[in-house]
């Protein structure tokens, strides 16, 4: 499946959060990833960040979708981080 993740952390735990997603998606920008991910390694991803976040603090969202067929992806202005296989 395809994954989009957004997230927003108190800055003690944004750099930690930042690795935790670094491990199964490809960074976009700021606090922004995205790419193919299986279900399990999802679920554990979320695992990850529930633990570091404290929710009256924090949040994330996730996007998912099965494939990408319909979909288009469109970058005005400075591209932040260049990824090979995107959509």
């Amino acid at each position: 499946m395809f994954a989009i993740l957004v997230y927003d952390f108190n800055e003690k735990r944004v750099g930690k959060a930042l690795k935790k997603c670094r491990k199964y998606l490809n960074w976009v920008q700021n606090s922004v990833f995205e790419g193919e991910i299986t279900r399990g390694n999802l679920t554990k991803l979320k695992m990850e960040l529930e633990a570091l976040m404290k929710k009256e603090e924090d949040s994330i969202i996730i996007y998912t979708m099965e494939n990408t067929k319909y979909s288009e992806r469109e970058i005005i202005g400075l591209e932040k981080n260049e990824i090979s296989q995107i959509i």
